[in-house]
């Protein structure tokens, strides 16, 4: 349906918009953390679905790592408090970074860091652990 509206070229009406598919709205501050795999880093998934697409707000306590992993495809993430550092730099708060697919590295925190990331496919962790699919 949302794809004839556009193409109709013409503003759709109220009802029309309102039968196409919902948002979800997501209670992020009510949503409580849940321990990762990896100690001191805490998640709250906002989205996932069944072929891996995945954001997430993680918080990693100082001195935390999320050990070795490959990127499958793209993954953006934007620090909002702290820092988050890899092989390749830093990326501090208000900064965001990406990285393409096939990008390999350890990701350290070492003052603390909260970051929403958004993944397209899951990560592949060189020690089997998986990150996201068993929480």
């Amino acid at each position: 349906m949302a794809e004839a509206l556009v193409s109709q070229k013409r503003r759709p009406t109220h009802e029309e918009i309102i039968a196409t598919p919902r948002s979800t709205f997501v209670d992020v501050l009510n949503m409580p953390w849940k321990p990762s795999k990896f100690p001191g880093v805490q998640v709250k998934i906002l989205f996932q679905d069944e072929n891996g697409m995945l954001t997430v707000l993680s918080k990693m306590e100082p001195g935390s790592t999320i050990p070795l992993h490959t990127h499958t495809e793209i993954e953006q993430t934007y620090i909002l408090e702290g820092s988050l550092d890899d092989e390749q730099g830093s990326a501090t708060a208000g900064n965001f970074v990406w990285r393409p697919g096939g990008n390999t590295h350890i990701a350290h925190a070492p003052n603390g860091c909260l970051s929403i990331s958004f993944f397209t496919k899951p990560n592949k962790f060189f020690d089997e652990v998986v990150w996201f699919n068993e929480l």
